[in-house]
């Protein structure tokens, strides 16, 4: 648990709701005290859907804390099993509410003897984990109880369909782009003649979860959701699974014949090979592999890039850049410090520096150092590009509204590859269109930002000092005021004035 004004992933519980939420029919009850309920607003302002199962809090409020919240969680549990008649309800304290060290199962078992759902506690250390970790976690425990349920019952059917066919495990509510991810690789696996058993758990049904075994294999797009669950299933049913995420030209090309390695398992006697696919798609249906040889975007070779992002994109992304697009990424990160080896061991060759961190203050003072021609990041990074005038493109969670688009839009598969390549080529500013804006008018051009990234130094510009800046051409400006707070911060100077850019001017021409 830590205490921040801002964070890339926030705290447990709304991991935990998130893949409650996800589901069809499944109620949340978050037993947390004012100011911990703010999911239901975020959910309805961000994701661009009609309905969904709103979550429920049992607010710990002074009277709670006189006498116990036993009473009133188990009432909040039966209330809406009466009212809403859910599958299933899952209950989960805040990092908050955790701290009255309440026995909620003990709670949660009383409530079961007389609810008609079943009834679960999430089974996460708010302490100790993240959202993201609480979400792969809890999709696990939701499987894991249904199918050892159905096991106990003797309803569970383990045979394969007739079919390939495969599991999507991880697409779930406030996901990157998840739900346009999720047609894409539904179209794939169509494309390569493999059925989609169940997608979970947007959109899933708890009751279909005995139904998971019958899949041939299990693909895991997202490191940050899904993995524990594949490994739970390849464990107990022996179902192999593709985590490798397809995106970009090269990591889509890997998954399909990852895919095709686990079918040939299965039907030893029909050998499926999808190189032609592989090979059709990248040169016709793709335009990234024609776009990177092309002279557009053969301008962007050598450029500096920064990335920073969840695990999943950020290495996704810093490989494209480096590998297929020939642009330099002099640094890339993730906020995932849980994942800190598999993201080393997935961008190394492929940028000159790594950081992992969750604090964002450093990850504004590594961009402020490098200044990167274009950068790749979260919400965060993006407000940082604004305040340095560097562009960026918004390429993982956490993200605004923006970025919740009603478009086509995924990131994976060969659309994606498309997608990615614009979204990079339009995040660089180009030739003379900063030194275009400033000369016909454009966005931004008279502002000058003069506020310091990091929390921990204070540097103020003049009112002549502003005015010199403004003198200078829009596609320079930038530059030459990041030379000249980087010389004041040298030189321990807080008030930059004319004289002060003149002698950094001469003291980087020396």
């Amino acid at each position: 648990m830590k205490l921040a004004y801002w964070m890339y992933a926030g705290p447990a519980h709304i991991g935990t709701l998130r893949v409650a939420s996800s589901f069809k029919n499944v109620h949340a009850i978050m037993h947390a005290p004012l100011g911990d309920d703010y999911f239901n607003v975020m959910r309805s302002m961000l994701e661009r859907e009609r309905d969904f199962t709103p979550v429920t809090a049992s607010i710990v409020d002074r009277h709670v804390l006189a006498r116990g919240s036993q009473e009133k969680v188990v009432d909040n549990i039966n209330r809406k099993d009466k009212e809403e008649r859910p599958d299933l309800i899952v209950l989960t304290p805040t990092c908050t509410s955790s701290i009255l060290q309440e026995d909620l199962q003990n709670f949660v078992d009383r409530a079961s003897t007389t609810s008609n759902s079943d009834v679960i506690l999430a089974d996460v250390n708010h302490y100790r984990v993240n959202e993201l970790q609480a979400a792969d976690r809890t999709l696990e425990q939701v499987v894991r109880y249904y199918l050892e349920k159905a096991r106990r019952q003797g309803t569970l059917d383990q045979s394969l369909t007739k079919e390939p066919s495969a599991n999507i495990i991880g697409i779930f509510t406030l996901g990157f782009h998840n739900q346009h991810d999720c047609r894409e690789l539904k179209r794939l696996l169509q494309d390569l003649n493999i059925k989609v058993n169940k997608v979970i758990p947007e959109g899933g049904s708890v009751k279909d979860l005995q139904s998971l075994p019958k899949a041939w294999f299990n693909l895991v797009p997202y490191r940050e959701i899904g993995l524990m669950t594949a490994i739970y299933l390849e464990k107990n049913f022996g179902m192999p699974y593709v985590s490798i995420t397809p995106m970009g030209i090269v990591d889509t090309a890997e998954c399909i014949r990852q895919i095709q390695k686990h079918v040939n398992n299965l039907i030893p006697n029909k050998k499926v090979d999808y190189e032609p696919y592989i090979d059709q798609q990248t040169r016709f249906v793709s335009q990234a592999a024609w776009f990177s040889r092309s002279i557009d975007c053969q301008n962007l070779t050598g450029k500096k890039a920064v990335v920073f992002g969840d695990a999943t994109h950020a290495a996704s992304i810093t490989r494209i850049l480096a590998r297929e697009m020939g642009i330099r990424v002099s640094c890339t990160g993730t906020y995932c410090k849980h994942d800190t080896e598999w993201f080393k061991e997935q961008v190394q060759g492929f940028c000159d520096e790594i950081l992992i961190t969750d604090d964002h203050t450093e990850v504004g003072d590594m961009i402020a150092r490098i200044e990167p021609s274009a950068i790749f990041g979260t919400q965060m990074e993006r407000h940082i590009g604004k305040r340095l005038d560097i562009p960026c493109g918004v390429i993982s969670s956490p993200v605004h509204i923006q970025n919740f688009p009603l478009g086509y839009r995924p990131f994976l598969g060969y659309e994606g590859t498309n997608q990615i390549a614009d979204l990079i080529y339009n995040s660089f500013t180009l030739g003379m269109e900063d030194h275009l804006l400033e000369i016909f008018g454009g966005h931004d051009t008279k502002e000058v930002i003069t506020k310091s990234l990091s929390t921990d130094t204070d540097l103020t510009w003049n009112y002549e000092s502003q005015l010199e800046l403004n003198k200078i051409p829009g596609f320079v400006r930038g530059k030459i005021k990041r030379n000249t707070e980087k010389f004041a911060r040298q030189n321990n100077i807080t008030t930059i004035t004319v004289e002060i850019m003149y002698a950094a001017k001469e003291a980087l021409s020396a």
